[in-house]
């Protein structure tokens, strides 16, 4: 780290020294001084990074470009914040739109489908890796800034202070994405109620250990139903021991796909995705870049045991132990619901949302204290009994910056100064305490973070860890994500609403992907869709010869063994140990 600052440094000295016009060089030391505090820069250095951009937009001055990122506070700060300073400091007007993650995905597939140009640049997440490199529509970032762009990208960029670019790039070694904010999923808990000795007492006397932290989904749903059932009532408030959501929406298939299906147990060992099977239960061998199906019969592990117990608990405890009408929430609406303070724990919590759980209780936060410390915490999610050593831990959202081929070099180049803006190190470090959703290494070991870290209930310390990174985005076993992605919330849809059951789901969703994945695979044979890298699916063949022998795990005669739980305090004392 200290090597890649003393390289940053001086490559600032480089473009400090670099004669130039500084036209806009007020309106930048405005915004340094006003706004883009605290930064691991001097304000010097940071005067120096501003005085790049002005020169390299110079040829973009008056253009007005259009970009494209979903919902999440680090995304307002950059439409209703950043976009003001870009523009007054480098001449380029920026209309950042915001939209939900659907409306996101649907605008990459329409102008990846009609090579039309809607968006300048869009924050789409890694999780399109796999689509991105295999059907090249979106512009390869590693040979763009050493050849058409050079003359654009900045060089205090310092890609080796990302934290996220293993997962913005492609099997070929190319950086396709530019993270700009990433969010892991996290297990969310009231330590408060947790340490409270009364409650400590009566768990252990009626499940025979701690109360703490769970490790195994066993120890979840006897903490979901301790509080739900037992405990009932906290202060006068009716309270429950999980929340979730399953409102018929895009988003509850990403709930799934977020490697909800992984942390049960579906898939291979191995990080960060699993060989042969992935988080999504799809199959694709080693060393190939084909995918062989999804179904058990194909090889895959969408409707195999694992999974298929995954959705039966998700839809089992949103039921019984959730809020009354969670079953009807969005992600949107879940998430924050939490800071009313009527739940013991969520076992899936994005770490997007912190910035919404660490505002004071004068705005209706009800799970800090006076002096707005939390009484929460996160950790590790737990893992389901089909879960083996070494096999991924959970999703880590990687929102990155992305250029389509289609998109006029011109424009392209504007928003990729745009890009390299809301992330550079001038920038980086107030929008990280804006939206809590860390992109560069030298931004969370800032000192201003080892101050805040006690407020933010565990986020600094899972961020300085070596974990970080054991969480992870869909990965390249998913050929086409806009295409399959949308098959899972119908399907999971039908099993909140009572119309199938999860077998009956799952079945359908697998088959339906491989029905989709086979028509990719009649498109990258006739025309090269996908580069040659699109699905060669398996022949089906009896699922029994797939079971246990290579392909899904088999099911357990016992899915609900001892629950195991972990004190939090040496949780985090493990993590500082890492570090």
């Amino acid at each position: 780290m200290k090597r890649r600052l003393l390289s940053a440094v001086a490559a600032i000295a480089v473009v400090a020294a670099a004669p130039a016009v500084f036209a806009d060089a007020a309106a930048a030391k405005k915004w340094i001084d006003a706004e883009f505090q605290p930064s691991v820069l001097s304000k010097d250095e940071q005067m120096a990074e501003m005085e790049w951009f002005i020169q390299a937009a110079e040829p973009f001055s008056g253009m007005e470009i259009n970009v494209l990122s979903e919902g999440i506070p680090t995304h307002s700060y950059e439409s209703e914040v950043l976009t003001k300073a870009f523009e007054e400091i480098t001449g380029i007007k920026v209309n950042h739109q915001i939209l939900g993650e659907g409306e996101v995905v649907q605008a990459v597939q329409t102008q990846m489908q009609t090579n039309r140009n809607l968006y300048d640049a869009y924050v789409n997440d890694s999780d399109l890796i796999g689509t991105h490199s295999r059907m090249q529509l979106a512009v390869n970032l590693t040979d763009w800034m050493a050849g058409e762009a050079a003359d654009v990208t900045s060089p205090t960029l310092d890609l080796d202070d990302f934290m996220g670019t293993s997962f913005t790039t492609g099997p070929d070694g190319k950086l396709y994405q530019l993270p700009d904010q990433q969010f892991a999923n996290l297990y969310w808990f009231r330590k408060d109620w947790f340490d409270d000795e009364a409650n400590k007492a009566a768990f252990k006397e009626k499940y025979g250990y701690d109360l703490g932290v769970p490790i195994n989904w066993s120890a979840y749903e006897d903490i979901a139903e301790f509080f739900t059932e037992d405990v009932k009532e906290i202060d006068g408030v009716r309270i429950y021991g999980h929340m979730d959501y399953g409102k018929r929406a895009p988003d509850l298939g990403w709930r799934m796909t977020d490697a909800w299906l992984s942390m049960a147990g579906t898939g291979s060992p191995g990080e960060p995705n699993g060989v042969p099977i992935d988080e999504w239960g799809i199959r694709m061998e080693e060393g190939s870049c084909n995918p062989a199906g999804a179904s058990v019969s194909r090889g895959g592990a969408a409707n195999g045991p694992a999974a298929v117990y995954a959705i039966r608990k998700w839809d089992e405890w949103l039921r019984k132990y959730a809020p009354p009408g969670a079953a009807s929430y969005d992600f949107y609406q879940s998430l924050p619901a939490l800071s009313q303070g009527d739940v013991a724990q969520q076992i899936f919590w994005y770490t997007a949302f912190v910035a919404d759980m660490v505002k004071p209780k004068s705005e209706g936060n009800n799970t800090v204290d006076d002096e707005g410390l939390p009484l929460w915490r996160m950790a590790p999610s737990p893992h389901g009994p089909y879960w083996q050593e070494g096999q991924k831990v959970g999703y880590q959202d990687v929102g990155s910056w992305t250029i389509l081929k289609s998109t006029p070099v011109d424009r392209a180049k504007a928003a990729w100064l745009y890009a390299q803006f809301v992330v550079s190190k001038t920038v980086d470090v107030k929008k990280s305490h804006v939206g809590l959703t860390f992109i560069r290494d030298s931004s969370v070991r800032h000192e201003s973070f080892t101050e805040r870290a006690p407020k933010l209930g565990g986020l600094v310390e899972f961020y300085r860890s070596p974990d970080r990174v054991r969480w992870s985005p869909t990965g390249i076993n998913v050929p086409d994500y806009p295409k399959l992605a949308q098959i899972w919330w119908q399907q999971i849809g039908d099993v909140n609403s009572g119309a199938f059951t999860p077998q009956e789901a799952m079945d359908r969703l697998a088959n339906e992907m491989d029905v989709t994945m086979a028509r990719m695979q009649q498109a990258d044979e006739a025309a090269n869709v996908y580069g040659g890298c699109g699905p060669r699916l398996n022949e089906p063949k009896d699922p029994s010869e797939w079971l246990g022998k290579g392909g899904a795990k088999a099911k357990l005669e016992n899915e609900k063994p001892q629950g195991e739980t972990i004190n939090y305090d040496d949780l985090v004392a493990r993590w500082a140990e890492a570090d």
